[in-house]
């Protein structure tokens, strides 16, 4: 089943929270994160830089550390950038979540692509998740439980739901990518073309990029 793009928050058995991000396309496969220092970007593959012209939602910083190492902003779009900002300005990760989603709209594509987003927040211990469609808004404060983890993507499991949950046996940020690229309930999601880990370490968050094997 093809789901497009997924964010996801979680808790590994240890106790330490995890937000990760999937890249899924059919139009775009030639994209790979590149890690920066304190953020994810996602770009296209050297030789199809001419992408961006095609598509201008295909690039973008899908991650953000901000508030001293305490928070962490995965997303599918330019909302991260934003997002990240008003928290790291002492704004509530529901409301900054809310605010931006808001502002910035569904993506005005061919398929009305969502924008989804998730945060968590070391200090406070919590976990957001948030989409915006072209019908609704949702933003939701995940229960973050050890070795479980939640899900939103862009089309067809676009609701935020306790079904959209599964086991979370990665320890490591490096294992929260194979999962997401190709475990447990993603194994069955089509066309994975790169993915991201954001997993609270002792300072800050250890972040891991890794692209979907070859086929």
């Amino acid at each position: 089943m093809y789901i497009g793009r997924i964010v996801s928050v979680a808790r590994t058995l240890d106790d330490r929270l995890c937000a990760a991000y999937r890249v899924s396309s059919r139009s775009f496969p030639n994209r790979t994160a590149v890690a920066g220092e304190g953020k994810v970007s996602i770009v296209p593959k050297p030789g199809h830089e001419m992408d961006v012209y095609k598509n201008p939602y295909i690039a973008y910083n899908c991650v953000r550390i901000v508030r001293n190492g305490d928070v962490a902003v995965v997303t599918n779009g330019s909302q991260t950038d934003g997002i990240a900002e008003k928290i790291d300005q002492g704004m509530p990760p529901r409301d900054a979540l809310a605010l931006v989603s808001l502002a910035l709209d569904f993506e005005k594509d061919s398929y009305n692509t969502p924008r989804i987003s998730a945060v968590v927040d070391k200090k406070s211990s919590t976990g957001w998740l948030a989409i915006v469609r072209h019908d609704g808004l949702e933003v939701e404060r995940i229960p973050l439980y050890p070795g479980r983890l939640w899900y939103v993507a862009t089309y067809e499991e676009n609701t935020i739901t306790e079904a959209r949950g599964d086991e979370f046996p990665a320890e490591t940020p490096e294992e929260a990518c194979d999962f997401m690229l190709g475990g447990g309930v993603f194994a069955q999601r089509d066309n994975p073309v790169t993915a991201v880990a954001a997993m609270a370490g002792d300072r800050g968050y250890d972040i891991f990029v890794k692209d979907a094997p070859a086929v």
